[in-house]
């Protein structure tokens, strides 16, 4: 088991958790079951990861809002099906999961994720600009990196109790769109 999967434990038994500093906070109506609670207690540092909060303190109860809302305009107002009304908006919910959480800041001129600094035939750009601290990236590796946070963002969101695309079987609808390749 991993963080991600005794968040959706708790959550499916009615545990929500928060963070306040460094604590996990639970919030049940009754003791959760001693499996759930061992689950918390060993990967507590990966759920205060996947938990934390970058400027934003959106709730789990937000996230589904959010999720349900977009899921119902894409089905009603865009005449999709259900299944491909909420995959689009789980993809809705990752976009703005990676806006409100950016890459923590690298070294100037080091590439966030090989560690490697300026070659030859690759140089290190900066990523992100629109936040203070830059993460910077061979754009080599950009795919690689952009792939793993995107994990991130979609482990966090399923770990909330949002339906992932990968609990459909891993596969997309077939005439889901594919916005700017990103997909």
């Amino acid at each position: 088991m991993n963080a991600a999967e005794a968040l959706r434990m708790a959550n499916e038994t009615g545990v929500q958790l928060s963070v306040e500093g460094n604590s996990l906070v639970l919030d049940a109506k009754k003791r959760p079951p001693d499996e759930i609670l061992n689950a918390l207690r060993r990967h507590k540092a990966e759920i205060l990861a996947l938990l934390a909060a970058s400027d934003d303190a959106w709730s789990t109860e937000d996230w589904k809002a959010i999720f349900d809302e977009r899921a119902s305009i894409a089905e009603f107002d865009g005449r999709l099906p259900r299944a491909q009304a909420e995959a689009q908006a789980f993809e809705c919910c990752v976009l703005e999961w990676l806006k409100r959480h950016p890459a923590g800041p690298s070294s100037p001129g080091r590439c966030v994720c090989c560690g490697q600094g300026r070659q030859s035939e690759k140089s290190v750009v900066p990523f992100e600009i629109n936040t203070r601290e830059r993460t910077w990236l061979h754009s080599l590796c950009c795919e690689v990196w952009h792939r793993d946070r995107r994990m991130k963002a979609e482990e966090a969101l399923s770990a909330l109790g949002l339906k992932t695309i990968a609990e459909d079987g891993g596969k997309r609808p077939a005439n889901f769109p594919n916005y700017f390749a990103k997909n």
